[in-house]
């Protein structure tokens, strides 16, 4: 007897978004008349980072950036499975909600202390996520590490090594990299010189019209552990996301610099490291 192949698991994604003051924001769908976190469904193509930012502000009015990341929820939603990813969220801007235009999918939105946003969660998933929050509620900056997207082979290169360009599927890499950026209000971008580094970042400071920091420290030619360490020092001092991008030879430095163990990245690839007072307190992964 054989058994109907099971569906893939609807994708949503949102984040618990907390205030200075030991508040969570919280929405009410009247629909199902419970309360829970902002929260949606991923569009089509959608990176998962974009699509909790996305959601937060169409049902909040709020633009905000990711933290640290929670663990994933999962749990049936009619025939099929959902997979929920949350991460911690921090406001950009003013977080005044009481403007906020009431419609048929979210009627009221609400900053709630922590304490009665655990009796007034409609779910038992968005109480335990809740409760994961309160261990992980200080206030991080993103510090992404991104190797360069895919490039001209080197073995068909005959001009200087620094000059080799992205290829195609490289620049579309460049490009899917912009939202994913924008989710942790990456504000400071440092690259080694050669060209792929800096065309791998390039999407992302047009869109943003952010200057774009080059290094012959971060380089494959020029790089060296001290190198590495005096620019990743300099960044992780900073009050702000940060991306460095660079080669495959450079990553192990610049992970030992953030005192860290390597992590193995294909091309387009990153690893943000959520730092707080200068620490590494949570890492992800993603793809691009």
């Amino acid at each position: 007897m054989s058994t109907a192949p099971s569906l893939p698991d609807v994708r949503a994604a949102g984040a618990v978004v907390t205030r200075t003051g030991g508040q969570v924001l919280l929405v009410h769908r009247p629909r199902y008349d419970d309360w829970s976190f902002p929260k949606g469904k991923l569009d089509r193509g959608e990176h998962v980072t974009a699509a909790g930012v996305r959601e937060v502000a169409e049902e909040t009015g709020l633009d905000i950036r990711l933290g640290p990341p929670l663990r994933a929820q999962r749990y049936a939603a009619g025939n099929r499975m959902k997979t929920v990813n949350y991460w911690m969220g921090r406001v950009i801007g003013d977080d005044d909600v009481s403007r906020y235009a009431a419609n048929a999918e979210i009627d009221e939105v609400a900053w709630v202390p922590f304490d009665d946003a655990m009796s007034l969660l409609s779910y038992p998933y968005d109480r335990e996520t809740l409760r994961e929050s309160t261990l992980v509620r200080k206030k991080t900056r993103a510090f992404v590490v991104l190797r360069h997207a895919q490039a001209r082979a080197r073995r068909t290169w005959r001009k200087d090594d620094r000059l080799r360009p992205l290829l195609k599927a490289g620049t579309l890499q460049a490009q899917r990299a912009v939202p994913v950026l924008a989710a942790y209000d990456v504000t400071r971008l440092d690259t080694s010189s050669s060209l792929r580094c800096q065309q791998t970042l390039a999407p992302y400071a047009d869109v943003t019209g952010l200057r774009l920091r080059s290094h012959d420290g971060l380089s494959e030619e020029d790089a060296s552990a001290s190198s590495v360490l005096r620019i990743v020092d300099k960044l992780v001092d900073l009050n702000e996301g940060v991306v460095v991008c660079t080669h495959r030879p450079v990553l192990p430095s610049v992970f030992d610099a953030l005192g860290m163990a390597e992590v193995r990245l294909e091309p387009g690839a990153m690893v943000v490291a959520h730092l707080r007072k200068g620490k590494v307190v949570a890492t992800e992964r993603h793809g691009c």
